[in-house]
């Protein structure tokens, strides 16, 4: 089998062509420059000090072939120098693909200048430009890398500081520098992580959706912050809809042993650590209800995190559901606490009261239409005999 033959020239031969190389590099940085400004309408239409900052990186890489062809055995200048010493102003003037656009401009000018030169220049200049390449996509791996790196340390920031509640006048700037698009009402979501958790996938399902979303993971617990971009539907009955839908698809996806629990839906992300304080009071809670299934809002949960001693849910339990019946009829609220007494018998309830059954069944018709739970059903039952006895201890204690 024949070997294939490489040119190697004599030292004479090397020293003509690089005294050649170094007479041409004037000509041939300026043709560069001109092709680039032909070729590549975002070099044109850069600003002048990124624009020189990228004929300097073109005009040094000619430089760079030079003094690599003059000895191959070291690092190409343009990747050792200019990569390694400022990749964050490379980085921030040109993209990758714009880099090895203008790479290709640069290499094409140096094979014609070299077409009747000797083959070893030849491939020289095609090891040089692979060299060249892979130094450039290793620069911008690495930037990426640092860049995904301060992402997630940020985002976690946030966060933490919308649990904490304690975001300030910094957290528009740093949504900002995170690249949040939401802009609508904002919901706190908060359930378990697990090693099969696909952070990625999370994000494309909350972004399908048309929500922008947050994702920390502390430990066993994941917090989910949600918002609404602009051009969805901002509508409070759509939004909780959409929240839990998506919730759901993440439920699905993650399946975790525990349910997640969505907070509040609050007007903007600002508002946020409203939600969060009743997405955190529903997972403890969370606790108390067997295998859900699906996804729970904070609010269904309202009697367990009373029990558990969130004054919010107390407030939202006596503004919702006992001051609307002591405003309408203080004899519904007699009417259902012996309904709740008699352990929920109509005609116990009746004779007590000294009224007909169907007055009974009426009033207790009267209070589900008034503030939504039913008495006869065993879960509003619950929910309603928690809202009276919080009722009754607020009228003797103004403290809940």
């Amino acid at each position: 089998m024949k070997q294939q033959q490489q040119t190697t020239p004599t030292t004479a031969d090397k020293a003509t062509e690089l005294s050649w190389l170094r007479h041409s590099a004037g000509d041939m940085s300026t043709l560069s420059l001109r092709r680039m400004a032909d070729k590549l309408t975002w070099f044109s239409q850069m600003p002048a000090s990124r624009r020189s900052t990228v004929a300097l990186v073109a005009q040094a890489g000619i430089e760079s072939f030079i003094n690599w062809y003059a000895d191959p055995t070291t690092t190409p200048w343009i990747a050792s120098d200019v990569f390694g010493a400022a990749p964050r102003e490379l980085v921030r003037s040109i993209s990758l693909q714009e880099t090895l656009q203008l790479t290709e401009i640069v290499v094409d000018v140096l094979e014609e200048h070299i077409a009747e030169q000797s083959s070893a220049m030849r491939e020289a200049v095609l090891r040089f430009s692979r060299e060249v390449a892979f130094s450039a996509a290793h620069v911008y791996a690495r930037a990426a890398e640092a860049r995904g790196l301060w992402d997630a340390r940020l985002e976690a920031l946030i966060v933490d500081s919308i649990l904490n509640g304690s975001a300030d006048e910094a957290l528009p700037s740093r949504l900002s520098a995170l690249g949040w698009r939401g802009r609508g009402k904002a919901c706190v979501v908060i359930g378990q992580a697990n090693q099969h958790s696909d952070l990625d996938e999370i994000r494309r399902i909350a972004r399908k959706a048309g929500c922008d979303i947050l994702i920390s993971v502390q430990e066993r617990r994941m917090v989910i912050v949600l918002g609404v971009i602009e051009s969805s539907p901002n509508e409070k009955s759509a939004v909780e809809t959409l929240f839990a839908e998506i919730t759901q698809a993440i439920s699905e996806q993650t399946m975790p042993d525990r349910p997640y629990v969505i907070g509040s839906a609050v007007e903007s992300l600002s508002a946020s650590h409203l939600s969060a304080k009743t997405a955190l009071s529903g997972a403890v809670a969370s606790s108390a209800i067997p295998n859900p299934g699906r996804p729970i809002h904070a609010d269904e949960l309202l009697p367990e995190r009373s029990l558990a001693g969130d004054r919010t849910a107390k407030q939202t339990l006596y503004q919702r559901i006992y001051l609307p019946l002591l405003k309408s009829s203080p004899e519904l609220l007699t009417t259902l606490s012996k309904y709740f007494e008699t352990g929920r018998s109509l005609e116990q309830t009746a004779r007590e009261l000294r009224i007909h059954t169907n007055t009974v069944r009426y009033r207790l018709k009267k209070i589900s239409e008034i503030v939504g739970w039913q008495p006869s059903e065993p879960r509003d039952a619950f929910v309603l005999q928690t809202a009276v006895i919080i009722g009754k201890i607020h009228s003797n204690n103004s403290d809940l």
